[in-house]
């Protein structure tokens, strides 16, 4: 069953379009380099919801093979390594995880 891994950010008013750009692809490579991590994507919420998104202006979603590759993708050194740079240009950030039957 796969696990669905979402993240809301609250970016730092003062985060420039290079930090952004970083954090992006940081987010994206992720796919490519944590074992269990089957794909990722990380934007903007849709134009015509984004009233509802309560100040969140990133997404992050990670799809995993199974429960046990959190594990691995928590302690990761690509997940830190963007982590490090989530630290760094968001005010808040909200973490959700669920099982997604196939």
């Amino acid at each position: 069953m796969a696990i669905y891994h979402i993240v809301l950010f609250r970016l730092k008013p003062s985060v420039n379009q290079e930090l952004l750009d970083e954090f992006i692809k940081r987010g994206t490579a992720m796919a490519s380099q944590i074992p269990g991590v089957l794909k990722t994507s990380v934007g903007p919420p849709l134009a015509a919801t984004a009233n509802r998104s309560k100040g969140f202006d990133m997404a992050f979603v990670a799809i995993l093979e199974k429960p046990e590759d959190l594990t691995a993708y928590e302690t990761h050194p690509a997940h830190l390594h963007a982590q490090e740079l989530r630290e760094q240009i968001c005010d808040d950030a909200l973490a959700y995880d669920l099982e997604f039957p196939g």
